[in-house]
């Protein structure tokens, strides 16, 4: 046998080594991004599970958004396109002064003429079509915020910075919302996601310029935010030549002329309404005729309850995050103090920056390892309750009596007269309605001719409501058939209301925290005849 093994070595081993497993590559053009595995990625840059969850998360946040916010989120967008499609409804001081651009509304009043062509301009749509707009460009910029953390870091860190996108509750709370700072909000967060940032592939200059250009002919203040971001970006150019020439300036010369055209046109005269905001709001402060705050509020007030929840999360994750974010640190700062300057400060106007804060939140998380189930929960029980109680029960009066209002629509009163007597602009008008009965509210224009003793029509009211609704409807002028106010009014003027023959129609509540002039309930009192 040993002779046999000699003469015939089956058993000798082969002259090359076994065979070594290859690994295998991925496609570059069919492969996931960042290279991970996965599913294929979508053609917005991210696979579709993500794209089809973004979406029905946040039209189940429009749908759970029942409340209203602040008066601009109507008076600033919706009444203005109402007004174009259909030709009848009211200007705020604003349009008529020429500091807003019609950029913004004539978007919404594109949707209203679609609806219109299509004989489908009911109110209930020109209501939610508009809202269900906005919230899929809310979903599309929660992708795009993603797809770029995809690409800067791990799958991990992307996964709780979208994670922390959509558990805000501010966000949840303003992102499906008409007000032009949501529209900021998207254009800035698909901006960042083609801005240079160190280890971005996805760097579009021209792309993100233009986004950037949109924002601030929309809302002007977001130049605020993103003056740091562009000035760094100019000085890390190796090209700074081509940069101004071939993309800040082409982008900036297109919009801005597009822009100033349309405003031309609709406000009947060549118009650059950018400078007319700078006059008013800046040079002569108009907006602290609404309310003016401690230089501190932002600090104090404005960032603790809009990061809420993630507040301790954020001041983490800015220890943590890599280099690359510093940038949008310094424009979270510098856009936080420049605002602290203003007198007029509100919540909604730094709600631009909580994307960047959501950045630095989930680095947080992500190097949170023993401890990142019970910060999970502690995220999801106090963003959920805020999100829920301020979309569903804070400041809802306001819209539901509108429905009651749009009821006389119905009822083909031509002899109808509403009148609000409450502060200006609580409610949304003939948006709402979408019919041309008669509608008045208590005025409000901040004085432009420098009277030092100007008050408003409002304050005048409020001053001596009794005196006011005898003085306005005397024995011969036109009674409404119907007011409209908060209850904690109608102990003021409840003579004139026996006077007059009026009854309560209906009420409405409104909030769980009534303040000055607005109350707990909205009540319709109803003129019999």
């Amino acid at each position: 046998m040993e002779m046999l093994k000699k003469r015939f070595p089956f058993h000798r081993k082969p002259p090359y080594p076994d065979p070594v497993p290859l690994r295998k590559r991925k496609s570059q053009l069919y492969g996931t991004e960042n290279g991970s595995s996965g599913r294929q990625a979508g053609i917005i840059g991210a696979n579709p599970s993500v794209v089809l969850f973004s979406v029905c998360f946040r039209l189940l946040n429009c749908y759970l958004v029942q409340t209203s916010f602040v008066p601009d989120e109507y008076w600033q967008s919706l009444e203005v396109a109402h007004r174009i499609t259909f030709k009848y409804g009211y200007l705020t001081w604003e349009w008529t002064q020429g500091l807003r651009s019609y950029l913004y509304p004539l978007f919404f009043a594109s949707i209203y003429k679609v609806l219109h062509l299509l004989n489908k301009d009911t109110v209930q749509l020109l209501i939610i079509t508009p809202r269900i707009v906005q919230a899929l460009l809310a979903a599309f910029s929660d992708v795009k915020l993603y797809s770029l953390m995809r690409r800067l870091e791990s799958p991990d860190v992307a996964r709780w910075v979208y994670f922390c996108q959509l558990s805000s509750w501010f966000t949840w709370y303003c992102c499906t919302r008409t007000l032009t700072n949501t529209m900021e909000t998207v254009f800035t967060i698909i901006a960042l996601h083609y801005y240079p940032l160190q280890g971005s592939k996805t760097q579009n200059s021209f792309k993100y310029l233009t986004l950037v250009a949109l924002a601030v002919i929309i809302r002007p203040t977001a130049a605020i935010i993103w003056l740091p971001l562009l000035i760094f970006h100019f000085f890390q150019e190796d090209n700074k030549v081509k940069l101004l020439l071939y993309n800040a300036a082409p982008v900036g010369i297109l919009i801005l002329g597009i822009s100033t055209f349309i405003d031309s046109f609709f406000f009947g005269k060549w118009i650059l309404v950018h400078l007319n905001f700078l006059k008013f709001n800046v040079i002569h402060d108009v907006a602290s005729f609404y309310g003016s705050h401690p230089w501190h509020w932002y600090f104090t007030q404005g960032i603790p309850v809009v990061l809420g929840p993630h507040l301790p999360f954020f001041i983490h994750g800015t220890l943590l995050a890599p280099k690359r974010y510093r940038i949008l640190l310094t424009a979270i700062v510098c856009t936080v103090i420049v605002y602290s300057l203003m007198a007029h400060k509100e919540f909604r106007f730094i709600y631009p920056i909580l994307p960047f804060c959501m950045l630095f939140c989930g680095q947080s998380l992500a190097k949170l390892r023993s401890w990142r189930k019970p910060a999970v929960y502690f995220l999801l029980s106090f963003n959920l309750l805020p999100a829920l109680y301020t979309g569903l029960v804070h400041q809802r009066g306001t819209l539901d009596v509108m429905a009651h209002i749009q009821q006389l629509c119905q009822k083909d009163s031509v002899d109808s007269y509403v009148y609000f007597l409450m502060p200006c602009h609580s409610t949304p008008f003939y948006s709402h309605v979408h019919c041309p009965i008669q509608m008045e509210f208590l005025q409000c224009p901040p004085d432009l001719s420098g009277n030092q003793s100007y008050t408003d029509e409002a304050d005048v009211f409020y001053s001596d409501p009794m005196k006011w609704l005898q003085q306005t409807f005397r024995a011969e002028a036109p009674i409404p058939t119907h007011l409209v106010f908060f209850d904690n009014l109608e102990k003021d003027i409840h003579l004139f209301l026996e006077s007059k023959n009026y009854t309560m129609a209906a009420a409405f509540f409104h909030t769980h925290v009534p303040e000055g002039r607005v109350g707990e309930n909205v009540f319709v009192y109803e003129r019999h005849l």
